[in-house]
């Protein structure tokens, strides 16, 4: 059985801070994570904050956004620093684990490059995998999923409650 879910939240930051607080309460509970979490860092109200992604366990911080200025619109992922992190967490995976998480199956993830090899390993392998998205891209992982994803509400207890349903033996 695929034990694969998402979660969405909308505020801004938020969607970060949960799925930095369930790789921790996971790791406490003796569980073996693999994946990244995002650590945004010097944020103001005027500015984008800078994105770093924490690779799981206890790897490296990776900063994965690139500063194009004040007024520049548009995508900020530096496609370099996304490359190292996915080539970090892939030599992670060759260890073994128990849960694979995403901080967000994003833009790239949708056009079949980013994490979107590396989710697919960690589903086959038996691992649990928990992805965070958004409204623009969900479609397209319950589409990568193949229907077989579950929406959790974005809430610390809901997550690890559908951890523990999921992996109850």
């Amino acid at each position: 059985m695929m034990k694969i879910a998402y979660t969405m939240a909308h505020g801004r930051g938020e969607l970060d801070l949960l799925l930095a607080e369930l790789a921790k309460r996971l790791e406490a509970k003796g569980v073996v994570t693999r994946g990244i979490v995002q650590t945004n860092s010097e944020c103001a109200p005027d500015r984008l904050c800078d994105m770093d992604v924490q690779v799981l366990p206890d790897g490296d911080v990776i900063r994965i956004s690139q500063s194009l200025g004040k007024e520049a619109r548009g995508c900020r992922l530096d496609p370099d620093a996304m490359a190292h992190a996915v080539a970090e967490v892939s030599r992670s995976m060759q260890t073994p684990y128990d849960v694979f998480l995403l901080n967000k199956f994003g833009k790239q993830e949708g056009e079949g490059k980013g994490f979107r090899d590396l989710i697919a390993e960690a589903a086959a392998s038996g691992a649990t995998v928990i992805a965070g998205t958004n409204p623009l891209n969900s479609e397209k992982f319950t589409q990568f999923a193949d229907g077989m994803a579950t929406e959790v509400p974005a809430d610390i207890d809901a997550l690890l409650a559908w951890y523990d349903e999921v992996n109850a033996s």
